[in-house]
Parts: structure tokens; C-alpha cells; sequence
């Protein structure tokens, strides 16, 4: 079977340092902290204080303001970042074939949100209180499926939850269709907005986010003080396409999609598996697949979570795959900047892993301070950094076991 090669032509981000790639970008290489205390409801009997929280976000720029109610706010990121994408890539003014073109936009959590609202209405007035329109605000799927309605794709369509890793799930999936030809342009990417008192509740009891009440420096990954990470929300989508399909219209290219990776822990439903032996695997199998050398990768956007096990875990696996190389491979992880985005975090992180390919220049991790001696990679901590990168690469490593590792390379 023939390999068609898939290109990324658009993009689109909706974080916490910045509503748009652009301004996103520029948050990420000043190191701008999106971290702060929580907004969105009454946080004083939880045991954390923090998220990074989406500032400015206005739905109306995107979708009309009737659609947007029927729309719970993970909806709104997605439709959002992916009409970011589509104007990105040039698709609103190039006709295409619509039956060719799918999407596949996951969410980890869903519309929370709506779940707590629609449950208070029903303990509080009744089942006869209950929106029609709750099922349709809540379900993980309505992100994707909202933009291929609003934009009428009707090729492949998708809602991956792979927890943490769903985003970089979302997009090695689009790549594998395209690469057998079953689409000529995807939407791939994910969407989370899940800073509400249950799931925020939930995640301060299984103790793994952050007690640190201090925004600058409460997530610090691979430092050795490093205590858990901080909740985020927000949204990145991404447009690939056949490189023939982009050539033809004769739009811009930012990368070329190598290789893909996607293994499973089989371990725990919380901790990674101790010896990063799906960690390794899942590295090992994009560069396979990529058909590159691990000298041909020149950064690492790590899926560092600023947890104790995550970050010595994900350490010890590039260090395996990578050999000596490891000791001057650049590494960092946004989420020092961004938090830790839930299921969008992959996504969002992909589209920072291209920028940096694009543009030359390796965003740091911020807030790092002391060096832990179970993390002795060659971390960018310092600022920004400009180098010339041919490969690079993004982790994503989700509860339950998930991995997912995607490598692209420049465009030649």
C-alpha cells in the first residue's frame, strides 16, 4: 500500500498564555507564567489553589452567540482553535472536496461543566428541569462534531480520551489516515475546560496536583523540589494534509508528520510503569517509524508534568533511547508555563514542538531553579534558545497507561 507524506498547514491554540498561535508563541518564547489562582469558583477548602486558566477568550469572535449557549466552554475552545487552523491554512477561501476532508478533536473530561450544572438542576427542581440541550453540551464527542458541521466535513470523524495523551492521540490518528490516502485534509487535536469544582476536586484528592499556593513556582518540572502539577485549560488544533493535496493549493507548509508512536504502560491506572518501559517503547517505535536516527531529533518537548515519578520517569526514557546523545539533546516542557492542560496538553504541546521547528527557537522551562539528580538532561531553562532543528520531538504520557509520542522533521 502506498504511503502518501502529510504536511501541517494550520494551526490554531487557545492556552492560557495567549488566545491564538500567535500570541501564544510569543507568551511561550518570553516565558510568560499563565499560572495564577483560581477564578473560577471558591477555591478555600480545596487542597490546591492554583490552574492556568484561559484570560480573554471571547467565543463571539468565532460562532454566533445562540450556537455558543448550546455549546459547554471545552465546545467553544475547540471550535475556536479550529477555526484558528482552517484561516491558518488558507482552506476558507480554496474550495476542496468536503467528503475528503474529516476530523478528530478529543477531550478527556467533557463537558464538566454542564455535568455539574445539569446534575445541580436535577437534585435541586427535578428531572423535568433538565435542558434538552445538556446531552449535547456534555458529550466528549460535540467538539469534533461541532466543526465538522460547522464547516461541513464529512470525510473521517473522531473523539479520542486517552486521558493526558489524547491530543497527541488525536493527531497520530489523522496522520495514519491521510498516510493511506482516506482523506485529502484533517482537523486533529483536542479541547479541555475542566477547572470546575468536581474534576478539579477529584484531581487535589488523588494528590497529584501541586499544594504550592505561590504562581511562581509552583510548577517547576524536572526541578528537584517539583511537587505536582497545576490544572489547565485551553485547546490546539491543527491542519494536516497530504503533501500533494498542499502543494496543488500552493499554501504554506510548517512541517512534515515523520513518525508516530503509541504504546501502553499496562501498569497502573495513575502511576507510569517504573522502568519507562512503555515510555521507551512508544519513543522508539516513532522513530521507527519515522525511519530516523535518534540523532536526527534536536528537541524534546517533554510531556513534563512537574510530577515527582512523571519527570524522573520520562528522564530515564530518553536517556535509554537516546544513549550519550541524551546529555546535549535540548528538552523542555511548557507546562512550567501552561500547566497541565489535561486532555489537550499533547495537542497544545504540538503545536509549540512545530513552532519551534518552524521558527528556530526552543521555548525553556521556566520556575527551574535546582537540579534533581534523577533528571540530568540537558533542560532549556534559561530563555529562549535559537537552534536549528531538522526533527524534533513530543511526548504525551496519559493516566491509565497511555503513550503517545509524534516526531516531525522540516519539509524538504
Amino acid at each position: 500500500m502506498k504511503e502518501y507524506r502529510v504536511v501541517i498547514t494550520g494551526l490554531g491554540a487557545v492556552t492560557p498564555v495567549g488566545v491564538g498561535v500567535k500570541n501564544f508563541w510569543e507568551g511561550l518564547t518570553t516565558g510568560r507564567n499563565g499560572i495564577g489562582k483560581v477564578t473560577h469558583f471558591d477555591v478555600t477548602d480545596f487542597r490546591s489553589k492554583l490552574a492556568a486558566e484561559v484570560q480573554d477568550f471571547h467565543i463571539g469572535e468565532w460562532i454566533d452567540k445562540k450556537s455558543a449557549s448550546r455549546m459547554d466552554r471545552f465546545t467553544q475552545f475547540g471550535i475556536a482553535a479550529s477555526a484558528m487552523a482552517i484561516e491558518d491554512a488558507g482552506l476558507e477561501s480554496f474550495p476542496f472536496e468536503k467528503n475528503r476532508a474529516g476530523v478528530i478533536i478529543g477531550s478527556g473530561i467533557g463537558g464538566s461543566q454542564t455535568l455539574e450544572e445539569g446534575y445541580s438542576a436535577l437534585r435541586e427542581n427535578g428531572p423535568k428541569s433538565l435542558n434538552p440541550f445538556f446531552v449535547s453540551r456534555m458529550l466528549i464527542n460535540m467538539a469534533a462534531c461541532m466543526v465538522s458541521i460547522k464547516y461541513g466535513l464529512k470525510g473521517p470523524l473522531s473523539a479520542p480520551s486517552v486521558a493526558c495523551s489524547t491530543g497527541s492521540n488525536a493527531i497520530g490518528d489523522a496522520f495514519r489516515i491521510l498516510q493511506r490516502g482516506d482523506a485529502d485534509i484533517m482537523l486533529a487535536g483536542s479541547s479541555e475546560a475542566c477547572i470546575n469544582p468536581l474534576p478539579y476536586g477529584c484531581f487535589c484528592a488523588t494528590r497529584s496536583m501541586t499544594p504550592n499556593e505561590n504562581p511562581d513556582n509552583a510548577c517547576r518540572p524536572f526541578d528537584k523540589n517539583r511537587d505536582g502539577f497545576v490544572m489547565g485549560e485551553g485547546a490546539g488544533i491543527v491542519v494536516l494534509e497530504n503533501l500533494k493535496h498542499a502543494l496543488n493549493r500552493g499554501t504554506k507548509i510548517y512541517a512534515e508528520i515523520a513518525g508516530y508512536g503509541n504504546t501502553a504502560d499496562a501498569y497502573h491506572y495513575t502511576a507510569p510503569e517504573p522502568e519507562s518501559d512503555g515510555m521507551i517503547r512508544v519513543m522508539q517505535t516513532a522513530l521507527r517509524d519515522a525511519d530516523m536516527d535518534a540523532e536526527d531529533i534536536g528537541y524534546i518537548n517533554a510531556h513534563g508534568t512537574s510530577t515527582v515519578l512523571n519527570d524522573k520517569c520520562e528522564t530515564a526514557a530518553i536517556q535509554k533511547v537516546f544513549g550519550d546523545y541524551a546529555k546535549t539533546l535540548k528538552v523542555s516542557s511548557i507546562k512550567s508555563m501552561i500547566g497541565h492542560l489535561m486532555a489537550a496538553a499533547g495537542s497544545v504541546e504540538f503545536v509549540a514542538t512545530v513552532m519551534s521547528l518552524f521558527s528556530g527557537t526552543i521555548p525553556p522551562t521556566i520556575n527551574y531553579k535546582e537540579a534533581d539528580p534523577d533528571c540530568p538532561l540537558n533542560y532549556v531553562t534559561d530563555g529562549a534558545e535559537s537552534i536549528d532543528l531538522n526533527g524534533a520531538m513530543s511526548n504525551s504520557f496519559g493516566f491509565g497507561g497511555g503513550n503517545a509520542c509524534l516526531i516531525i522533521k522540516k519539509y524538504q
